[in-house]
């Protein structure tokens, strides 16, 4: 297509078979279905959508519309006339703004648009995808179809049978659809039922998801793609587009929207505290100004009753209303001071209330009721009492006055006794409750006397008629009355003085007891701690109790102090009951401790101490023996330890390494095993040393990490290897002797024992035996070799046999009758491993997977023993042939025997070893 400028960054140059898509019905179908679908998908949002993509757009109305809603910008307003000039200049306003986004539209004009011309609609609309869908995507350092593409790529690389290379055929199956699904919403789709020879299924299912789960339109369909040998590239991509918007856009709403929200949600919430300080703050501001008139009327009440409501009402106010108030108060600090902080957390000006609501404002208008409230109820109390005063004047004058003179009788006697001077604490305790009650009756009736008194004089006032006997009678009762105040502060000062005395007393045997007590617990503690026996193994735990003991005796002076404290209580109370003449009944009544047992107690630690001492100072030098002891006992371990390693080392590097004949090894070994032996009596030594360790029942050593034990074993493996190695010497001797074996082969066997003893133990595992036997020319792999044999033919010719063969027939004819013993049986075909497990057996015949030097040479020399001369060979066939065997050609079985020993090249050998060829 050439309807835009190849030009732009998002655009990229066309195959040859895309420049005339539009030419095949199949593909125009596609793109006509597909662009109506993405177009409707926007206009949508404007509440309308077209039908026909070519008739739709050509007033120019719609087309304007989806620049509009694509865009988010306003157009020029369109011509609303019918008239083709009209469509015209829409179409033209339309073609302009998507030039002014830099797009260069080429052959595209309003003229085509307005006339219908379905190809160059699809072109503006396929442009106007490019520009506002494809555009702007961007995937690491691509952009447009590449982006997309890549994004793609990068989505569906987890997916099997998930392989996007284009925008055509790579989508045919539809499973990279339903992939780019999964991957973001994978609730969405079951990705593993999907199968990819049912594309027809997964175009569906993806086209249903999107469209019913992501708003995404159908803009494909399955039938289409799936009959079409390569779908239309642009509706593919316009579909895949909206894929990657749909996912992509979600993404950035969300985090947008949560910080939207988040920011909201904290503005809302301050909002909200500010609302609600503004709100608290008024109401509790209006309910102070309403409540302090009340408490400020003062206006009296002429009955009783009257106030007494006034005063119930005053409880109900503190007891109902004013607590929850006060409630809203320190609420309305708390909530002032977190809103101050979160403002400030979030950068926010600080918050500033309305005017006289600020926090001082409030606390001043509280101080303001507290101060009413105060003085209201001053003149509640003040307004009861004096109408009580007034209710009784008359009538009551001469009832109270009678029960005045009732209440006096015999209290003046009662004030002068002298029973406090034979009382005990409690017993004055009592006496002085009983006269706190009487002074608190002798205060009551106060108000009745000066009631009488009043009344009296009222009464006076009032020229009652039976005033002067009013007035006598008021005099007796003043009188008696002074009377009665002066003895009762008499009796008053006489009890609390003796009672401060017996207080005293109390007090300093209560302190004598908290005192004495965990004093007296100390003493205890102390010598049951002297007293104890104690276990240590080393001499920094002595030294720790030496130390305990020291610091022990350090508190000594200061207990000292303690007990003649306690002692000074004791006759601090001894010197008061002398001087006060204090009648005293009874001990101590909080604690059975006495000043003796103090004392006993004290001396008997002052004599445990000296004896504490003495064990303490055995027992250290007890400790400083054991660890002589340990040192004398580490110092040797030390040094024997790593002797006898050392010793069986070189042991184990002679048993490999000997030189010259056996018999001078044996005689250098012997030599070595005495100079070992002669090492015994520093062994006994530590015996003994170890001997005295056990008797001072030392159980550990910090100075060494060898036991006796450990030297013992030692030891004892250091004489049975030198002694087996002796005897290892002494066998070869035997064997070389009785086998005829040289000095040389000895010192051959040994180089190569040694050399295939790669762990240099003195030994050879089953593989390094292998690997010795397979050098030596053994065929432990495939079949061993067997013999060629050239046999006469009867005429004079020889006749050959395959070397690898069984020759049981061959030996049974009538030619060898008798020229082989019956004993021995034909040579048979061996497999490699059975031979080399009844080698392993001979070598090995304990079957412990290793092979000693002592089995390596017996081995060794019954190979060597088995292995004949060429002579010898020759001769023996000669003894078995007899006088067959000769120059005659017309012998009837052999004409010639004629012995070769040549080497058997088709396979490996044992190094000297022959075959026969007859």
């Amino acid at each position: 297509m050439d309807h835009y400028d190849e030009d732009q960054d998002y655009r990229h140059p066309e195959d040859d078979w895309d420049r005339d898509l539009l030419l095949d019905p199949a593909w125009e179908k596609q793109q006509r279905k597909t662009f109506t679908a993405w177009c409707n998908s926007h206009l949508r949002k404007a509440g309308t959508q077209i039908e026909n993509i070519e008739e739709d757009f050509r007033d120019g109305l719609k087309l304007m519309l989806l620049l509009e809603v694509i865009s988010g910008e306003r157009l020029a307003k369109p011509e609303r006339g019918k008239m083709r000039v009209h469509k015209i200049s829409n179409v033209n306003k339309a073609l302009n703004f998507i030039a002014s986004k830099g797009v260069k539209l080429v052959s595209i004009g309003a003229e085509e648009i307005v006339d219908g011309n379905a190809k160059m609609t699809l072109g503006m609309i396929w442009t106007i995808i490019l520009r506002f869908a494809i555009q702007d995507i961007s995937v690491e350092e691509t952009s447009a179809k590449e982006g997309l593409l890549l994004w793609c790529q990068r989505k569906t690389a987890p997916y099997k049978n998930v392989n996007i290379q284009n925008f055509h055929i790579s989508w045919k199956d539809g499973l990279g659809f339903c992939a780019l699904i999964h991957r973001h919403r994978p609730e969405l789709i079951d990705y593993a039922k999907l199968r990819k020879d049912d594309p027809m299924t997964n175009l569906n299912t993806a086209f249903d998801v999107a469209e019913k789960y992501l708003d995404i339109p159908k803009m494909l369909d399955a039938e289409d793609v799936v009959s079409t040998l390569r779908p239309d590239e642009k509706a593919v991509m316009t579909y895949v587009s909206c894929y990657y918007h749909a996912f992509s856009g979600k993404q950035k709403a969300e985090t947008a929207a949560n910080r939207i929200c988040k920011v909201l949600a904290v503005n809302q919430e301050n909002e909200q505290l500010m609302e609600d300080y503004e709100k608290l703050a008024s109401d509790l501001l209006e309910w102070i100004r309403r409540t302090i008139p009340w408490l400020e009327n003062r206006m009296p009440e002429n009955t009783m009753q009257a106030m007494q409501q006034k005063l119930e009402d005053f409880r109900d106010y503190r007891r109902l209303h004013k607590p929850p108030k006060v409630q809203e108060k320190c609420q309305l600090e708390i909530n002032f001071n977190t809103l101050q902080t979160k403002l400030r957390l979030s950068n926010r000006p600080a918050f500033m209330p309305s005017e006289g609501k600020m926090v001082s404002d409030i606390n001043n208008a509280w101080g303001g009721l507290e101060g009413a409230e105060k003085g209201y109820e001053e003149w509640l109390l003040n307004e009861i009492r004096r109408l009580e005063r007034l209710d009784h004047l008359a009538e009551k004058f001469r009832q109270k006055a009678a029960i005045h003179e009732a209440w006096t009788e015999g209290k003046e006697e009662m004030l002068q006794r002298r029973d406090y001077e034979t009382a005990t604490l409690s017993e004055i305790k009592a006496l002085l409750k009983k006269h706190e009650a009487f002074e608190s009756d002798l205060a009551a009736h106060q108000d009745r006397v000066e009631q009488i008194a009043a009344i009296a004089q009222e009464l006076n006032e009032l020229d009652y008629y039976d005033s002067p006997s009013v007035n006598a009678r008021c005099q007796r009762i003043c009188d008696q009355w002074d009377a009665l105040g002066a003895l009762s502060q008499k009796r008053s000062e006489a009890l609390q003085r003796t009672e401060k005395l017996l207080e005293t007393i109390d007090q300093l045997y209560l302190e004598f007891a908290k005192r004495a007590a965990p004093f007296n617990n100390w003493m205890e503690g102390a010598m049951e701690d002297l007293q104890d026996s104690f276990i240590v193994h080393t001499i920094e735990e002595i030294q720790g109790l030496s130390t305990a003991h020291e610091q022990f005796k350090a508190t000594l002076p200061e207990a000292d102090k303690e007990r003649q404290a306690i002692l000074g209580i004791h006759n601090e109370i001894a010197k008061i009951v002398q001087t006060y003449h204090v009648n005293m009944a009874g001990s101590n009544p909080y604690t059975t401790i006495n000043p003796q047992e103090v004392n006993a107690k004290w001396d008997k630690v002052r004599q445990l101490v000296p004896l504490r001492d003495q064990s303490l100072i055995e027992e250290h030098a007890r400790q400083q023996n054991n660890e002589r002891l340990r040192r004398q006992f580490a110092n040797q371990a030390n040094v024997i330890g790593p002797w006898i390693q050392t010793k069986m080392e070189e042991i184990g590097r002679i048993s490999i390494e000997m030189h010259g004949t056996l018999e001078d090894q044996l005689t250098h070994l012997r030599q070595y095993e005495k100079s070992i032996i002669n090492y015994k009596p520093k062994i006994d030594q530590l015996e003994g040393d170890h001997q005295l360790i056990q008797a001072a029942l030392i159980f550990d050593n910090k100075h060494t990490n060898y036991t006796m034990e450990h030297i013992r074993v030692g030891w004892e493996q250091l004489l049975t290897t030198i002694a087996r190695t002796i005897n290892e010497i002494e066998n070869q001797i035997l064997t070389r002797d009785a086998k005829g074996i040289s000095q040389e082969q000895l010192n051959e066997f040994r180089a190569s024992f040694n050399h295939f003893d790669r762990k240099r133990t003195g030994i050879m595992d089953a593989e390094d035996f292998k690997t010795c036997l397979i050098s030596m020319g053994y065929n432990l792999v495939k079949q061993s070799p067997l013999f060629l044999f050239k046999l006469p033919s009867g005429n004079g010719n020889e006749q050959n046999l395959p070397p690898p063969c069984d020759l049981s027939a061959v030996f049974s004819t009538p030619e060898w009758e008798g020229l082989l013993p019956r004993p021995h049986a034909p040579p048979v075909c061996l497999q490699g491993e059975n031979e080399f497990s009844r080698i392993m057996s001979v070598v090995d015949p304990n079957r412990m997977g290793v092979v000693t030097f002592q089995g390596f040479i017996d081995f060794m020399s019954r190979e060597t023993a088995d292995t004949d001369t060429a002579d010898q060979v020759m001769a023996s066939f000669k003894i078995l042939a007899g006088d067959k065997v000769g120059p005659d050609p017309n012998a009837p079985l052999l004409t010639v025997c004629l012995v070769k020993l040549t080497d058997w090249r088709p396979a490996p050998r044992r190094p000297g070893s022959l075959t026969f060829s007859l």
